[in-house]
C-alpha cells in the first residue's frame, strides 16, 4: 500500500469516527409535535384495549374481542381542564402510596394509578429542584396512568370503568409491607376485586379476581391500559428511542410516536413479554399474565386537536358458570429504568428481555458489559469517573499486542520516512513507478503501513458504546465527577470564551469548549507529534487541525466521554514512549 493510500485510509477512519460522535448533529429528527391537552380515558376522552371499532364521538374505543359484538362506551369532554394538579387529585377519593422509591396515591374512582412522584429523582442538580413526577390523573394537561379491568364479551353485562367508584375493603396505605384491596359489586351478581400490592422500588402486582354470584354464565376478558395525554416532548436523537416499545415473543419492537400517528393502530399478539411508554430514563410498562397468550396494540387518536396514545392487553377469555370466579395478576413498572433492577425483575417476575427498556442499542453485546464494568469499578472507588479511568486501562491491556505491533510499524515508517521522501521525489510525476517503488520499500524492510489504523478501528464500537451507557443509563445521570464537572453524563460546564467561568457572563452551547475538551485536544495533539508525519503536505495540514477539530466536536458530548478520551491518549503517550524506548535500546547497544 503506498503512502498515499495508507494516509488516505487513516483519514478515512477518523473521519469515520467523526459521522459516529457527530451523527446526532445531522441526522437528528424533525422537532417534536408540541404537546396538547387530551379528553379523558374512555368516559374521559381516551381509549381500552383491543376492540375492533370506534365507538362514540369523542374517540372512546369499546373493550370488546374480536369475536363479540362491541358495546358503545359514553364518552365525554374534560371535566376540569383548568383545574391545576393538586386540584384534580382532590376530585377523588384516593389510597396513598409509600414505598423507598415513591411516593402518590391509587384513585378509588376508576382504581387508576395516576399519581406517582420519584423520591430519589430531581429534575436538575439543584436540591431546590422539583422532584421527577411520573404519573399524573385524568383532566391535567399532561395526563398519564394505568389501569386494569374487565371487558364483557357481550351487551348488558356491567363491568367497572372509569367512573366506577370502588371501596376500600383491606389496607389504608400501599406500602411494600401492606397490599390494599379494592372492591366494586355490579348488581347484577358481578362482585369484582382488585389487590395492588408494591415492592420496594418500581413493581406494582395487581391481582384481579370476579365472583359470579348470579344464575346465568358470563364471559369475561381482563386487561390493562397505560395511557398517556399529549406528544412528550423528546430528544430527537435517532441513537436513542423514546415512546411506545415492547418485548412480544422475545422480539424487541419500538415505536415512534410520529410512526404510530400514522399508522394510529399497531397490534401485536404474544405470550410472555411486556409493553408500554418509555422516556429516556423513566418507563411505565405493563407485564400481562405470562402463561396465556394475549392481543396488545399499540394506539394513537386525535380527539379535538388532542393526542392520545395508548398501550395496552387484552387478556384470554374467563367463562363464569353461576357461582364460578376467576383471577388474574400481572405487573405494572412505574419508574426509573435501573439497569441491575430490570435484569433482576426478569428473574423474579419472568418478564422477557425486561432490561431491553434500556436502548443499549446495536453494540448491545458490547454496551451492556461496559455498563456493568463501570458499575463495578463505581462500587470499589465510590465514583463512575474513577471507574472511566480503570476501565480505559483495562482497555488499553487488552489491546497491547495490537498497540505494541501497530507502533512497531509506525516506528518503521517513521524511519523510512527519508527513503519515501526521496522517492517521492525522484518519481513524483509518475505515480505508478512511485507507488511499484514504495511497495518494494515494503517488502524490502517488512513494514505493514495500514496496520497503525488497527487500534483505531477497534477503539471505534468502544467509544460509540461508552457513549451509549453515559447517555442513556440512569446510574450516569448527575453522577459527580471531581471539581467542576458534577454531572458525567453532561458537557463541561466551563468555557475557554468566559476564562471558565471567571467573567460574570454565560454563553450559547456552542462557545462552551471546556477544560477538559481542551485537555482532550493537547493531548491527542501531543499523541500526534510521536507519529511519523505524513509525506504529503496537504494530509499534513489535515492532521494538524485534527485536535482543533475534535476538541469543538466533543466539547458539547458527556463530560464522561472526553475525560475517557483525554485519558485514553495520555495511556496512548506513555505506551507509545515505552515501546519507542524499548525498541531503541538495542539499536543503542549496537
Amino acid at each position: 500500500m503506498a503512502v498515499d493510500e495508507q494516509r488516505n485510509l487513516f483519514l478515512a477512519i477518523l473521519l469515520s469516527l467523526l459521522i459516529l460522535v457527530g451523527f446526532q448533529y445531522f441526522f437528528s429528527p424533525p422537532p417534536p409535535v408540541e404537546d396538547a391537552t387530551v379528553s379523558q380515558e374512555a368516559s374521559e376522552g381516551g381509549m381500552v384495549p383491543e376492540a375492533p371499532v370506534l365507538e362514540g364521538d369523542g374517540g372512546g374505543i369499546t373493550p370488546a374481542p374480536s369475536s363479540m359484538q362491541p358495546v358503545a362506551s359514553p364518552t365525554e369532554k374534560d371535566e376540569h381542564p383548568s383545574l391545576t394538579r393538586e386540584e384534580v387529585l382532590l376530585q377523588s377519593g384516593r389510597v396513598r402510596i409509600e414505598t423507598p422509591q415513591l411516593v402518590g396515591s391509587l384513585a378509588l374512582t376508576g382504581a387508576r394509578l395516576d399519581d406517582l412522584t420519584l423520591v430519589k429523582y430531581r429534575e436538575a442538580l439543584s436540591r431546590e429542584s422539583p422532584l421527577i413526577t411520573l404519573l399524573s390523573p385524568p383532566g391535567t394537561p399532561d395526563a398519564y396512568f394505568a389501569r386494569h379491568g374487565w371487558t364483557a364479551g357481550a351487551k348488558g353485562v356491567a363491568v367497572p370503568d372509569n367512573k366506577t367508584v370502588w371501596g376500600l375493603s383491606d389496607g389504608k396505605v400501599l406500602s411494600p409491607e401492606n397490599p390494599v384491596t379494592l372492591r366494586w359489586d355490579n348488581g347484577q351478581g358481578l362482585v369484582f376485586a382488585k389487590t395492588f400490592e408494591v415492592d420496594d422500588n418500581f413493581m406494582f402486582t395487581v391481582t384481579q379476581r370476579v365472583e359470579n354470584t348470579g344464575s346465568e354464565k358470563v364471559s369475561l376478558y381482563p386487561y390493562g391500559l397505560i395511557s398517556r395525554t399529549g406528544t412528550p416532548s423528546t430528544l430527537g436523537f435517532y441513537i436513542l428511542h423514546e415512546g411506545p416499545l415492547g418485548v412480544f415473543d422475545g422480539t424487541l419492537e419500538e415505536v415512534d410516536y410520529d410512526e404510530l400517528q400514522e399508522e394510529h393502530r399497531i397490534a401485536q399478539t404474544t405470550t410472555g413479554g411486556w409493553l408500554g411508554i418509555t422516556d429516556k430514563y423513566w418507563l411505565v410498562a405493563l407485564a400481562p399474565d405470562r402463561g396465556n397468550r394475549v392481543n396488545t396494540k399499540f394506539r394513537y387518536d386525535n380527539v379535538q386537536g388532542r393526542n392520545k396514545y395508548q398501550a395496552d392487553y387484552l387478556g384470554r377469555e374467563f367463562v363464569l358458570a353461576s357461582g364460578g370466579n376467576a383471577e388474574v395478576s400481572s405487573n405494572l413498572f412505574a419508574g426509573a429504568k435501573i439497569v441491575e433492577l430490570l435484569d433482576a425483575y426478569t428473574t423474579t417476575y419472568g418478564i422477557d428481555r425486561f432490561d431491553l427498556a434500556v436502548d443499549f442499542g446495536w453494540f448491545y453485546f458490547l454496551t451492556k458489559p461496559i455498563f456493568y464494568a463501570l458499575n463495578f469499578f463505581n462500587r470499589i472507588f465510590g465514583n463512575f469517573g474513577l471507574g472511566i479511568l480503570a476501565l480505559t486501562i483495562i482497555f488499553r491491556l487488552l489491546m497491547y499486542p495490537l498497540a505494541n505491533k501497530s507502533f512497531r510499524a509506525m516506528n518503521a515508517m517513521k524511519k523510512l520516512h527519508p527513503q519515501i521522501t526521496e522517492l517521492r521525489e525522484r518519481f513524483g510525476e509518475d505515480k505508478a513507478r512511485m507507488n511499484q517503488e514504495m511497495m518494494a520499500l515494503y517488502k524490502r524492510e517488512k513494514v505493514n503501513p495500514a496496520a497503525g489504523c488497527l487500534p483505531m478501528l477497534v477503539q471505534i464500537p468502544i467509544f460509540f458504546s461508552l457513549y451509549k451507557v453515559l447517555f442513556v443509563s440512569i446510574e450516569m445521570r448527575q453522577a459527580p465527577f471531581y471539581g467542576w464537572i458534577a454531572d458525567l453524563s453532561a458537557p463541561d460546564p466551563t468555557s475557554l470564551f468566559n476564562l471558565f467561568g471567571l467573567l460574570p457572563f454565560d454563553l450559547p452551547s456552542f462557545l462552551h469548549i471546556g477544560v477538559w475538551p481542551i485537555l482532550m485536544g493537547l493531548t491527542m495533539y501531543l499523541q500526534q507529534k510521536l507519529n511519523p508525519p505524513p509525506a504529503d503536505p496537504v494530509q499534513a495540514k489535515i492532521f494538524m487541525f485534527l485536535p482543533f477539530i475534535f476538541t469543538i466536536l466533543l466539547a458539547n458530548f458527556p463530560a464522561g466521554l472526553v475525560i475517557y478520551w483525554a485519558w485514553n491518549n495520555v495511556l496512548s503517550i506513555g505506551q507509545q514512549w515505552f515501546l519507542m524506548k524499548k525498541m531503541d535500546a538495542p539499536a543503542k547497544k549496537s
